[in-house]
Formats: C-alpha cells, sequence, structure tokens
C-alpha cells in the first residue's frame, strides 16, 4: 500500500502493532492503515450529506488573549459530529447489508446518526434502548426514522437483545469504534478546520474514551501542516485516555459515570487504531474539572449563543481552566462538536455555573421584626445594583433573641469584582452576615 502523506513515517508507525482483531467491533475492516487520501475520499462522499459548518471568530478571543475560532460541528441535523463517521461507514455497506438493515443499541449521539442517517439513505435502522433512556431521546430517535424498541433496564441488557436480533435478523450490529473508515469520516473536521482558518497554530479536540475525532483529524492536519498542534481534551475524573497511553493499551476498567451529563467523554477507549494514532500524531493531553466545563457551557451560551453540551464544551474549558498558557497571542479553532444537553440538565449546568462564576450568590442575616428593616436591606441591595431573585424569611426556628427575623437572599451580580463589593457592603451595615460558600 503506497502513502503519500507527509507523515507516513508517523502513521505508519502508529498502526503498524495494532492487534489484527478486536472484541468491541463489529466489522472487519478495521486494521487498515489511514491514508490522507482516505480523509480526502470520505470529505467528498459526504459532502452531500451533512453540513460544511463555520468555523468562525469568536468574541471569547479577547477575554482569554488569543485568537479563538470555533468550528460549530453542533450544528449539524443531529447535533453531533459523530454525522460524519456514520454517514461515511453507512454508505460504505454492501447493498446487500444496506437492504438488510442495521441495529445499534444505546441512546448516544451515534446511535442518533445512525437513525437518522440510515433512514435518508433507506437503510432499515432499529434502536434498542433501555427503559431509563430520556423520553426526549427516544422521541428523537422515532422522528429520524428508526424503529425504536425498549428493552431491558440497563445498557448492557439493550446491547445483548440488539445482538442476538440481529444474528436472528440478519442485521448488521453497530457499535461506535475506530475502523478506518470511520475515522475517516471524522478526519474531514480537520480538513474543513485547516481549510477555513488560515495560518493556524493550534486546534482543540474534545479526548475522553471516544477519542476517535481526536485521532482521524490529527492524521489530516499533521499531513497538511505537522507544524499545527494538536490537543486534546478530557475530565479529570474519567481521564481514559491519558491512562490509555500511559498504559500503552486501552483501558477496560476504567470506572464511568452513568451521568448524562458526561456523555461520551466518560466513555471507555473503544480502540488500538485512536490510541495509537493518538500516541504519535497529537501533541498534548489535557484533563479539566467539572466546574470548567460548566463555566464554557455558560461562555459558549453567552457570547456564542451556543447551547452545548459537556462533550461540546470540554475543548474551550482548557482554555477557561488555563491549562493552555502556551497558547497566548497564537491562533487557536476549537472544535465545539456536540450540542445535546437535555432540557432539564441545561437548567441545573446554567444555574451551577452562575454561581462557580460568582454570579450568583446567597447570604443570610438576623434582623428585627420591626417595619421598615427589610426595605432597607432592600435598598442597599439596590443601590449596589444587584438583582434579587430570592428572599425568605424565618421568624419560627431562629435561635437569637426574641422579635427578630433571619432573612436569606439569593441575588446576580455582574461578575466576581461586583460580588466582593456587595459582601463588603453589607458587612458594613450587618457585622453578623453570615455568607454561604458554593
Amino acid at each position: 500500500m503506497k502513502i503519500v502523506s507527509r507523515n507516513e513515517e508517523l502513521l505508519r508507525d502508529a498502526l503498524s502493532r495494532i492487534p489484527q482483531s478486536s472484541s468491541r467491533t463489529s466489522l472487519s475492516s478495521c486494521n487498515k492503515l489511514i491514508r490522507f487520501e482516505d480523509i480526502s475520499a470520505a470529505a467528498f462522499k459526504i459532502q452531500c450529506g451533512v453540513q460544511k459548518t463555520p468555523c468562525m471568530y469568536s468574541r471569547l478571543s479577547k477575554q482569554y488573549g488569543m485568537d479563538i475560532y470555533l468550528k460549530k460541528e453542533f450544528l449539524q441535523y443531529t447535533g453531533s459530529v459523530k454525522e460524519r463517521g456514520v454517514l461515511y461507514l453507512l454508505t460504505s455497506l454492501p447493498q446487500d447489508q444496506q437492504r438488510k438493515g442495521v441495529i445499534v443499541a444505546s441512546d448516544s449521539n451515534f446511535s442518533m446518526a445512525v437513525a437518522y442517517h440510515a433512514s435518508e439513505l433507506r437503510i432499515p435502522v432499529f434502536v434498542i434502548m433501555s427503559t431509563s433512556t430520556p423520553p426526549a431521546r427516544v422521541k428523537m430517535c422515532r422522528e429520524y426514522g428508526a424503529m425504536v424498541i425498549s428493552y431491558g433496564t440497563t445498557a448492557k441488557d439493550s446491547q445483548t437483545h440488539a445482538r442476538r436480533l440481529a444474528q436472528e435478523n440478519g442485521y448488521l450490529y453497530l457499535e461506535e469504534e475506530d475502523s478506518a473508515v470511520y475515522l475517516s469520516g471524522l478526519g474531514t473536521v480537520g480538513l474543513e478546520v485547516y481549510e477555513q482558518v488560515p495560518k493556524l497554530d493550534a486546534v482543540i479536540f474534545p479526548a475522553g474514551g471516544h477519542c476517535g475525532l481526536l485521532a482521524g483529524s490529527a492524521a489530516a492536519l499533521k499531513h497538511l501542516n505537522p507544524h499545527i498542534s494538536v490537543i486534546g481534551v478530557e475530565s479529570e475524573s474519567f481521564p481514559v485516555l491519558q491512562q490509555s497511553l500511559k498504559a500503552g493499551h486501552p483501558t477496560e476498567d476504567q470506572a464511568c459515570s452513568n451521568h448524562h451529563f458526561y456523555g461520551d467523554v466518560s466513555g471507555l477507549c473503544f480502540g488500538s487504531n485512536s490510541l495509537q494514532l493518538t500516541g504519535k500524531l497529537v501533541d498534548k493531553v489535557v484533563a479539566v474539572r467539572e466546574e470548567d466545563i460548566l463555566i464554557s457551557i455558560l461562555r459558549l451560551l453567552e457570547y456564542e449563543r451556543a447551547t452545548v453540551d459537556a462533550e461540546g464544551a470540554i475543548g474551550l474549558a482548557a482554555l477557561v481552566a488555563g491549562k493552555l498558557p502556551e497558547l497566548k497571542a497564537k491562533r487557536v479553532a476549537i472544535v465545539i462538536c456536540s450540542g445535546n444537553l437535555e432540557l432539564h440538565l441545561l437548567q441545573q449546568c446554567i444555574a451551577r455555573a452562575l454561581t462557580l462564576d460568582n454570579r450568583v450568590c446567597r447570604f443570610s442575616l438576623v434582623l428585627s421584626d420591626c417595619p421598615g428593616d427589610i426595605s432597607k436591606l432592600l435598598e442597599i441591595l439596590a443601590r449596589e445594583e444587584t438583582r434579587v431573585l430570592d428572599i425568605k424569611q424565618e421568624r419560627t426556628f431562629v435561635t437569637s433573641e426574641l422579635f427578630t427575623v433571619e432573612v436569606t437572599c439569593t441575588v446576580e451580580t455582574r461578575d466576581k469584582i461586583h460580588t466582593a463589593q456587595l459582601r463588603n457592603a453589607l458587612l458594613e451595615r450587618y457585622p453578623t452576615a453570615a455568607w454561604m460558600e458554593r
């Protein structure tokens, strides 16, 4: 096989040690050297089926001291970059298999993309979801055109049932993997970023267990310009990729959270191809805290009007956390890869992020139960230009002197400096005021 990539040595070495079988995959054509031509072919084949998403200069640039460009992959039809790999994977299937159909078993972005694109290609598609799947996801998959079956109380139950149905009916069981076809589809993001932003210094991708986007795009970017830094970001709570790189093989025993907030960020490292490519082509992998991800969600919502989930916000979180000081004054692209945050989680995330950002605070103080004392407190809050979100009074269980009332206020401020000013003003008037730490 002839390789014409500038980084052919890196790519060949990265994949030369890949085992020839994998218990986690359902397709047999996994272990093939990923060439730049494969990614280019994928880009040509899927160009009519997925969005060429914008990569736009961000107003966050000034705040973080660099030129930031956001690759808005959350604008894909299903809200996820996974569409690129899924569409190329489905169009590469033999025609007889396309007629028989495919089956998946999860409520992930991968399954949503399979449901939509298989339906668009008139491929019969079945999605097996556990009974604990959020109703909104079930509804969305059905609207995409998939036959959705609820089975079992856990994801493992659904997967077992899906495999059995696939074997009995001739469906192809699809599981997110790191086949050359799937990685080539995901790698088209790297091609587009390179075309859209000239003179790039670095590109930041989400990492975690499912690092196919990072690996595939790194192959494209390093071929086009080996000097572009490719950086992956994962959660400190689930440092799956860093542990796998250290061990030299995908980790299978990493404890992962089932909380829908984390999504693919907390997934297991699913393949040797992605891991080996990442180890050779990716310049740096950093981990960020949950708090940084939440603030990143808030920043994107406020500055970009972009509603994203943890996987989509985690790249910016590395800048929020100050983990990449070497990028100051550089030109940086960040891939915002997913926007499938459930509505009830969005509300919780915004509320928590505002608190973490010192813009929502709470304090309590004891006042005499006399007419006018509450009014005086409200006058101070108005003078300090704060917005009162909630105010509660407690008389019955106050442990101080008789005829007093304990007042608890939740207020919104502009920023950390404004919060400090408010705190000083309150302590000057009410020395016993108790400030509730976040």
